[in-house]
């Protein structure tokens, strides 16, 4: 599996995103440990969230795809059948 990684622009935001859940529920964090948390989650549980979005995107185009095949049979025509 290829590596989860952030732009430099992304994982600032996450940080800044840690570093406030710490401030306003835990202890305060600077932040090089907010980014050694980041990485820790990514490393550690990134793989399920990653997963559970492969999932939910499959499920979502599979649905998609059902009510396609749905639309085309309300399309199709009575065929009449010739006599001999």
């Amino acid at each position: 599996m290829k590596k989860i990684e952030f732009s430099k622009e992304e994982k600032a935001e996450i940080v800044a995103r840690i570093r406030a859940y710490f401030d306003r529920e835990l202890d305060p964090i600077g932040a090089l440990p907010a980014e050694f948390l980041l990485d820790f989650f990514v490393e550690e549980i990134g793989a399920y969230f990653y997963n559970r979005g492969l999932r939910d995107a499959q499920a979502a185009l599979l649905k998609r795809m059902e009510d396609m095949a749905e639309d085309i049979h309300l399309l199709e025509r009575e065929e009449k059948i010739l006599a001999p």
